[in-house]
């Protein structure tokens, strides 16, 4: 009963980091300072082809799902599904959400606010989703993969996914900025942060 309880909790904590990352990804979006690499590729290819950007996010993620089922299936849980098809059209109705009531600002103060509220949501999204522990998106698995497969440090092999949508996202004519590298490399101190005071009381790892 008790490990019960336990899951059905890690499980809310986890949608709860799904939905707040959601808002972080449309945050950064309204800051006009690049989305985190894998975002801002899906947005620029989007864009490009005109359609909405959650379609493109979840295609993607399709593509990377045969990799994490090919090579990564300990990684496959409730959580990779969630993330898979939850992110980006929860993304997609808040920025319709928001727009349709409010004219969202492009002042360099307001884009700054928005890029800072990005990057303090994007982390507890981060460490609530990383915590509860139910499965790892198909993306971030990649780079996972790489390491366990090549015998590489994962931050190398990280970079190496991360630079492959950059580059894309350029081709794409998309916007790549500061808020970029923080998602990319700038995010991790906070995520710590949030892990340790919010995210393992939730579900009740005391490590």
């Amino acid at each position: 009963m008790k490990n019960k309880a336990n899951f059905v909790r890690r499980i809310l904590v986890m949608f709860a980091g799904i939905a707040l990352m959601g808002a972080g990804v449309i945050l950064f979006k309204f800051s006009l300072m690049g989305n985190g690499p894998s975002t801002a590729m899906a947005i620029a290819i989007a864009d490009r082809i005109g359609i909405d950007f959650s379609i493109t996010i979840i295609v993607f993620q399709c593509l990377c799902f045969l990799a994490e089922f090919l090579w990564g299936r300990h990684m496959i849980g409730i959580g990779t599904f969630v993330n898979w098809f939850l992110v980006g059209p929860l993304a997609s109705l808040y920025e319709r959400s928001v727009r349709s009531v409010w004219q969202v600002p492009v002042t360099i103060g307001a884009r700054l606010i928005f890029m800072a509220a990005g990057v303090l949501v994007l982390s507890l999204a981060g460490a609530l989703y990383q915590t509860a522990d139910v499965g790892i998106a198909p993306y971030d698995t990649l780079s996972l993969i790489l390491s366990e497969k090549s015998g590489k440090k994962y931050f190398l092999c990280r970079i190496l996914t991360d630079s492959v949508c950059v580059a894309v996202t350029f081709l794409f004519g998309g916007i790549i900025g500061i808020g970029t590298l923080i998602c990319a490399m700038g995010l991790g101190p906070f995520i710590h942060f949030f892990s340790d005071h919010i995210a393992k009381p939730l579900v009740g790892r005391p490590d």
